[in-house]
């Protein structure tokens, strides 16, 4: 009896076109990001770094000029002061909002009625136009006539407008950026306190800590990447600082109030020199950056 022996049969696996695998890929969803990103963004931001070294009126053509731009801004003492400014600012924002939003979501984690009210009066300033904030502070609160500063005359207080007078400007400006940004770092702060464990709040609670040891030695150390994130985007934010203080003097009186991003606007569209404007806008760049290197390098260190 003979057996027959079938020859093995090869199985040949074709492989998908090129064009079915992207089909099937990530890449058609990630697409449109990238082409809005690289219209908003990129494109934009390499024209900005280009213009920084050309000097250009915003009519004729541009031409290159090197590391002059930079020459001009440094050479220029209202940058300077500029740039001190947003040094104040960044302090000022690093700290007053920062506590004032730990101390609120803390007494809303506590809170056992009308907790959703204050949430919601919290986070309100934060959704209304800073113009409409703006306005409504500097004819409302600011005016020395209609406002409550010139309410204050009635009672024997002679208080000049602080909008008006170098040395309260910027620290005017500031104190209506605080009333609109401080809720929304208590809204914040409130829902990371929310996420910490409650066997650690309980057990700290039943060995008789009081509610600031309960925040300063439980909850606040809890919530530590929270509170870096925002102090990085603070950072970041103070630096962009720009609508509150156009609005509301512009960079005055007699450039008390100047920051870096009004400044690179002053040089762009009142001086018609935009490679200065942009030579500023690539050193705010540059301080954005070295916040967003540390926050980084943080991440890292705690994924470790």
């Amino acid at each position: 009896m003979s057996i027959a022996v079938s020859r093995p049969q090869t199985i040949r696996v074709r492989s998908r076109p090129f064009a079915a695998r992207l089909a099937n890929s990530t890449v058609p969803f990630l697409l449109p990001a990238l082409v809005i990103n690289a219209a908003i963004i990129l494109i934009p931001g390499l024209l900005t770094i280009a213009m920084a070294f050309c000097d250009w009126d915003g009519a004729t053509a541009p031409s290159f000029v090197g590391f002059d731009n930079f020459r001009t801004i440094f050479a220029d003492p209202v940058f300077f002061s500029a740039f001190f400014n947003n040094i104040k600012w960044t302090l000022i924002f690093l700290t007053v909002p920062i506590a004032m939003g730990l101390g609120a979501g803390s007494l809303l984690l506590v809170a056992k009625r009308g907790r959703t009210f204050f949430q919601v009066v919290y986070f309100l300033p934060v959704i209304i136009a800073t113009v409409v904030v703006g306005r409504v502070w500097q004819g409302m609160i600011y005016n020395p006539e209609s406002g409550i500063v010139g309410w204050l005359k009635l009672y024997g207080l002679n208080l000049a407008d602080p909008l008006t007078q170098p040395p309260t400007a910027l620290y005017a400006v500031a104190s209506v950026d605080l009333w609109h940004w401080w809720g929304f770092l208590a809204v914040i702060f409130f829902a990371a306190f929310r996420q910490v464990d409650a066997a650690q709040i309980e057990a700290a609670v039943i060995d008789g800590a009081s509610f600031f040891q309960l925040l300063r030695f439980v909850l606040i150390p809890a919530i530590r990447p929270t509170i870096t994130l925002m102090m990085i985007m603070t950072i970041i934010w103070s630096f962009l600082a720009f609508d509150f203080v156009y609005v509301l003097t512009q960079g005055g009186p007699a450039y008390s109030s100047e920051v870096l991003s009004t400044l690179s606007y002053r040089y762009a569209f009142y001086n018609y020199t935009m490679g200065p404007a942009a030579a500023v806008a690539l050193v705010i760049s540059f301080f954005g950056l070295i916040a967003t290197f540390f926050y980084v390098r943080i991440q890292q260190k705690e994924g470790l």
